[in-house]
């Protein structure tokens, strides 16, 4: 009864954080029509990529969704320089994570990762070793889970762990990417190229899951 409060109160302070970060990044959009904030925050030069990088690997760590913090990034920094500082947001996440997860152990962290979504992930570790760590990232599990679950398996070495993280949330990255710029643009031949590679990524995430619950 008491871990169902809990995980209860999880869920609604999770929802409350979308509901904010959705009000945020609505405001942001609202008072940059003429590109004022994107202007201004480019005028920091290094500062303000260093500041974006930073953001995205804080909220990477975390449950939260960061679809749209990779859209004002992309507002901000345009179209290639945007996927390429969240990316590396991204990576640098996963390396905190990483250390977090070897120095903390299992016990803090099994807090926050569900038996099933940790035994999923262990089963195409221990199955394939690093190829099992990217089909495992594959999976529809959220990356925060699966870099904390790698993170506190001793059989993982750290360069597995990043190539694996830096290549499975290209797709995904591109593929947003490509669908802001149609919707932005009216570009409409990209918007439906990166609709298809979101689609053909999701695909195979329900593939891969369906394969790990028959195995």
């Amino acid at each position: 009864m008491k871990r169902e409060k809990i995980k209860e109160n999880n869920y609604v302070g999770l929802t409350l954080i979308l509901i904010l970060s959705l009000g945020l990044i609505t405001l942001f959009f609202y008072f940059d029509r003429q590109n004022q904030l994107s202007t201004l925050i480019q005028t920091w030069g290094l500062g303000g990529i260093l500041f974006s990088i930073l953001l995205m690997a804080a909220l990477c760590m975390t449950p939260i969704p960061s679809e749209g913090l990779l859209i004002l990034i992309l507002k901000i920094f345009g179209i290639y320089e945007g996927t390429l500082f969240a990316w590396l947001g991204s990576i640098l996440s996963s390396l905190a994570i990483f250390y977090l997860a070897r120095y903390f152990g299992q016990g803090f962290f099994k807090k926050m990762i569900t038996p099933d979504r940790f035994e999923t992930v262990d089963h195409w570790i221990r199955k394939k070793g690093s190829l099992g760590l990217l089909i495992a990232r594959l999976l529809p599990i959220p990356a925060f889970a699966v870099n904390y679950i790698a993170g506190v398996m001793p059989s993982v070495k750290l360069w597995p762990y990043v190539w694996t993280a830096a290549l499975s949330i290209i797709p995904y990255y591109v593929g947003t990417a490509l669908v802001y710029v149609g919707v932005a643009k009216s570009i409409w031949i990209w918007l439906a190229v990166g609709g298809f590679i979101i689609l053909a990524f999701w695909g195979i995430s329900y593939i891969l899951s369906k394969k790990a619950n028959n195995s």
